[in-house]
């Protein structure tokens, strides 16, 4: 009886995100991930914060000139 041939079917490589996940899994426990995590979201929320605050000074100096609003 023979073996039935084996394919060589090509993996897919990790992604840069999915390795620097899996060695963050590896360096740090699961506390220090999560609050790695939460620090980031803070970071994105707290840019999108400044932005909004950038685009309400726009519209309040527009407001003030007698300018029109661009949209």
């Amino acid at each position: 009886m023979q073996a039935a041939p084996l394919r060589a079917t090509p993996r897919p490589l990790p992604s840069v995100t999915g390795a620097l996940r899996a060695v963050e899994a590896v360096l740090m426990r699961g506390g220090q991930r999560t609050a790695r995590r939460n620090a980031w979201t803070s970071v994105l929320e707290d840019r999108r914060r400044a932005k909004d605050r950038r685009e309400a000074q726009y519209v309040l100096e527009a407001a003030a000139t007698g300018h029109p609003q661009a949209t």
